[in-house]
């Protein structure tokens, strides 16, 4: 069985308007979503043979609160400058390319690729994964063999659902 955990970056600043969209921090509330997501992610059970993230700053620092928590080591995360503001398309190409003895990844990155991403493997469909929202989803094909609708969707978190 595989599984796909699809992570948007959590919520980013925009208070220094000189800074290149790349650069832009995590502000107050994403700097509290991130661990809380990570928590409910560990108590889910999951542990990720590895997670693969956009290296803007944003998604960075939402991985490495995942990474922190579930005690990733940095040789089982990646940096890929392709994900930076990614199609579904290149998210597909990369997942595409994944050895099979990787059961589970952390796909960390941007809107709308990752709720595009969703659509196309799912049969269950939603309209946007928000801010530092957590897609879990389940497959048993090979990571080579993915195509549309390959996927069962197994829940889908983000923080409103727990703070108001």
């Amino acid at each position: 069985m595989r599984q796909l955990i699809l992570i948007r970056h959590a919520k980013s600043s925009w208070s220094d308007p000189r800074l290149d969209d790349f650069d832009r921090p995590l502000n107050k509330r994403g700097k509290r979503d991130a661990p809380f997501m990570a928590k409910l992610l560990l108590e889910k059970n999951i542990r990720p043979d590895l997670i693969i993230s956009s290296p803007a700053k944003r998604t960075k620092l939402t991985a490495l609160e995942f990474a922190e928590l579930f005690g990733i080591k940095s040789e089982k995360m990646l940096w890929d400058d392709n994900l930076y503001l990614a199609s579904y398309i290149t998210l597909l190409k990369k997942l595409k390319q994944l050895n099979n003895n990787i059961n589970t990844i952390f796909l960390v990155g941007h809107n709308p690729g990752l709720t595009d991403l969703h659509n196309f493997l799912c049969k269950e469909e939603i309209d946007n994964i928000p801010t530092c929202g957590v897609v879990g989803l389940k497959t048993d094909k090979n990571w080579g063999d993915i195509s549309s609708k390959a996927f069962e969707l197994d829940f889908f978190e983000y923080p409103k659902k727990y703070f108001k």
